[in-house]
């Protein structure tokens, strides 16, 4: 059984510690903000003092695939008509002969633990921040949570099966860390690794790449309850320890590495809801550049161990962002917009392929608190990451703040501060007030379908950080307005807006090669409806429906339309 001893504030306004044998370390009368006690937990007690009582799935054993009816696999029109219709009159999508994707180009689709595996407590599973967040932190649009997902725990053979039969070269997911360390650190769980085996030996057996996300956001709840999770420098170590098991274990069947998804997301999300969890000292404009260098040396250092153990596949962090246009001709707002690359792609980009360090506009105020990285840190970070890879769904236009930028640089308590910039999905009424895009569901208000920036956005990257090893476009994808709402399966799996955003992105992407941009991957998210993180179950990204009452996936038109154009345009 693992035991893992926590200390945690006495007078919690979270959970009360009555009737569990708890060692203080206080003595006499001392005032209530300062007494902490001790507690020897096991992985249950962690579970049952902080998230209660978790839902488990109808099936909880490993389905095996059976054979996909040749029905399912018929494409939608206007891909195809049975024989016996005829008459049907369409504007045909000419192929562009001069376009093709290189020799070596790969596709694929993605998911993450948390949003997809369910079986929350199964063979050893200790809870994560996100466990945390959806049963009492923070708030939910559908109420749901993780604990059954859309059980891909147990229905994953059948899950890879599905997309091999469709042609996908890749399939990128994510390891659960509090699998694989119920508490984050300490003893290693064999069963998470085990599941985590047949997973990738599945996906060699049907012929898919098996590309792996070793966080995305899935930090063990224990790290964060124990020091602050990734705001404090302890988190550095056991990162790379759990980084190392991984590695060991799967070096030889892995042709990919992603260590972090968007740091830029998952550093935004501290400070952490107050009232659940212990409070930091650290400011909380402060707490995310904090994050991100933590982040960065996890990165390095699990980056180095790779390399010196001879693992030599691509090993890489997926950035997120979007192109950035100013919302006026203004001088405040072209400012705006280099702030904004600066504090979003630049904040990371710049030190793993430009300096080590820090863009100037970051540092002029992370200088005032952050220790300076040493030569052997800059030397370290910057290379860590092979391939310049960005979940790039969107753009927006920037602009300077209300009060101008002199004004929000010296104002501490502005709300914009210390990035200095706002953004927005119109122009300004003076030029029409028009979206930059039709848009995708509400409850995805930041989401909206520009595609016609993809191919200057690919640009921008290959020459600000001149990524070596090319670029991967490691997350697009679309909410269908309204799915949720829908309750005929044949409405849902007709999905006209994601059909004409993925294939306006891939003519884009297209477009960009032919510009003499090195894209070299893209992941599609995502492989079924999954769980979306703060919006729940109201929005839906997935390429496969997903009955959640009997957990059958049911491929959707944009998904055949997806497999067309990757294959039209495959280099032969």
């Amino acid at each position: 059984m693992h035991f893992q001893r926590i200390s945690f504030w006495l007078f919690s306004t979270f959970i009360s510690f009555r009737a569990v044998r708890a060692i203080s370390n206080s003595t006499g009368t001392s005032p209530a903000a300062a007494a902490t006690t001790y507690l020897n937990i096991t992985v249950e007690d962690l579970w049952n003092l902080y998230i209660g009582p978790v839902v488990t799935a109808d099936v909880t054993t490993t389905i095996e695939p059976t054979p996909i009816p040749s029905s399912e696999l018929i494409p939608p029109p206007p891909l195809y008509y049975p024989s016996y219709l005829s008459g049907q009159e369409f504007v045909a999508q000419t192929k562009n002969a001069s376009w093709s994707f290189p020799k070596d180009f790969w596709w694929g689709v993605s998911s993450a633990s948390y949003q997809v595996e369910g079986a929350a407590k199964a063979e050893g599973r200790g809870p994560g921040l996100w466990d945390a967040f959806t049963h009492r932190a923070q708030t939910i649009a559908d109420n749901a949570t993780g604990d059954v997902a859309i059980n891909e725990y147990y229905t994953y053979k059948r899950e890879i099966q599905r997309i091999a039969a469709m042609g996908v070269d890749v399939y990128s997911f994510s390891i659960s860390w509090s699998r694989i360390f119920p508490f984050g650190n300490g003893q290693i769980n064999e069963a998470g690794l085990k599941h985590y085996d047949d997973v990738i030996d599945t996906c060699i057996k049907y012929g898919v790449k098996p590309y792996v996300t070793l966080y995305h956001w899935d930090l063990p709840l224990y790290l964060q309850l124990a020091y602050g999770g990734w705001i404090d420098e302890r988190i550095v170590d056991d990162f790379l320890a759990y980084a190392k098991v991984l590695f060991q274990r799967w070096a030889s069947k892995v042709p990919q590495w992603f260590t972090f998804n968007e740091p830029l997301s998952f550093c935004g999300e501290y400070p952490v809801p107050d009232g659940y969890f212990p409070k930091s000292t650290i400011p909380d404009a402060q707490q995310r550049f904090w994050c991100g260098r933590h982040m960065l040396l996890a990165n390095a250092k699990a980056y180095k161990y790779a390399r010196s153990i001879n693992i030599t596949a691509p090993i890489s962090i997926k950035f997120n962002g979007g192109y950035k246009l100013p919302r006026t001709n203004s001088t405040q707002d072209k400012e705006a917009v280099n702030r904004a690359w600066a504090f979003q792609e630049g904040w990371f980009a710049d030190p793993l392929f430009l300096t080590g360090d820090y863009p100037s506009r970051v540092k002029n105020f992370t200088s005032q608190f952050l220790p300076e990285f040493t030569s052997e840190e800059k030397a370290m970070i910057k290379g860590s990451s092979d391939i310049f890879c960005h979940d790039a769904y969107t753009s927006k236009y920037y602009m300077a703040p209300d009060a101008g930028l002199a004004s929000c640089l010296t104002n501490t308590s502005n709300s914009l501060y210390p990035l200095c910039y706002n953004n927005t999905v119109t122009l300004p009424d003076s030029e029409g007030g028009w979206l930059i895009g039709p848009a995708a569901d509400p409850n995805s208000a930041w989401l909206h379908k520009a595609t016609e920036w993809v191919p200057i956005f690919l640009r921008h990257i290959q020459d600000t950080w001149k990524p070596a090893n090319g670029i991967v476009i490691s997350e697009f994808g679309l909410t269908e307005p309204f799915e949720y709402y829908k309750t005929s399966r044949a409405d849902i799996l007709t999905d006209p807006q994601r059909t004409a955003y993925y294939q306006d992105y891939v003519h884009a992407m297209l477009m960009a090669i032919a510009d003499g941009v090195n894209l070299v991957g893209a992941l599609a998210w995502s492989i079924a409806d999954n769980l979306e993180w703060t919006a729940g179950f109201t929005v839906k990204f997935g390429l496969q429906y997903v009955n959640r009452t009997t957990q059958e996936r049911y491929y959707k038109a944009s998904f055949f339309h997806l497999a067309k154009l990757f294959d039209e345009y495959r280099a032969t």
